[in-house]
């Protein structure tokens, strides 16, 4: 088993800690547990390249196609907003099709992995969440497609920000904690500087995208519940996790 393998399969054994669970608090340990390790295992594999005398094809950045959903599909945007927070949290950069139907995603390997494996939990937990919304009825007189956008928007820049933090904890550890191993900061520092060359050399990306448009309307009440359910995201997903590497396009 590789390293990218054992870190993905830490990553689903802290996913079903965090399905297993109907504490709360417990489940939210878990969801920042799983990032925190990728995080780590990603800082590690930096260092570890730092140190190599030769850098071989597999340690260098590389790009790949993420299949978010079939042309024409309603939604899309807001899949592909929980995948690029997601991607964010662990170093990975993205283009977006103009129709929202894939990204390419520009990272290291188990970056790409590690994103990819959170997203395949968390879009079908939000998808889950906007439809108990939506057939509650707490959304009306607000038009279905309106809060439908706005609560998944709403989820995915809460779960960004909760990955986020566990990821600038893990960052803190690993290069200020009683543990860190020196030149972990310039070798992080590397890294960042070594992915914005490669983005650079092979995005051919033009324009600006937008996770909504104007003319799909607003409404606070949606947000506010796609916030909330977002603070009460827990990993989920089992049978999707097992085979996320597989939907991988390469």
């Amino acid at each position: 088993m590789t390293t990218d393998d054992k870190m993905l399969a830490r990553i689903a054994a802290l996913l079903r800690q965090a399905e297993g669970t109907d504490n709360q608090h417990e489940a939210d340990a878990f969801l920042a547990a799983a990032q925190r390790f990728a995080t780590a295992a990603s800082i590690d594999l930096a260092v570890a390249r730092s140190h190599a005398d030769r850098r071989t094809k597999a340690q260098a950045p590389v790009q790949r196609t993420i299949t978010i959903g079939d042309p024409g599909a309603r939604g899309l945007r807001t899949y592909v907003q929980l995948f690029v927070v997601i991607a964010t949290a662990n170093d990975v950069k993205c283009d977006i099709a103009s129709n929202s139907t894939f990204v390419y995603a520009y990272g290291f390997a188990e970056d790409i992995d590690a994103s990819h494996t959170l997203y395949t939990s968390l879009v079908m937990q939000m998808v889950r969440a906007s439809k108990d919304y939506i057939g509650s009825g707490a959304h009306r007189p607000t038009p279905t497609i309106t809060a439908r956008i706005n609560f998944q928007l709403a989820f995915g820049a809460r779960v960004g920000q909760r990955l986020a933090e566990a990821r600038e904890q893990a960052k803190r550890e690993a290069t200020q904690g009683p543990d860190s191993v020196p030149g972990t900061a310039i070798a992080l520092r590397n890294k960042e500087l070594e992915l914005k060359d490669y983005y650079r050399q092979t995005s051919r990306a033009r324009g600006t995208w937008r996770a909504a448009s104007a003319a799909a309307g607003y409404s606070s009440e949606a947000r506010r519940a796609g916030d909330r359910a977002g603070r009460r995201a827990r990993l989920s997903g089992t049978a999707e996790l097992a085979g996320a590497r597989s939907a991988l396009e390469r």
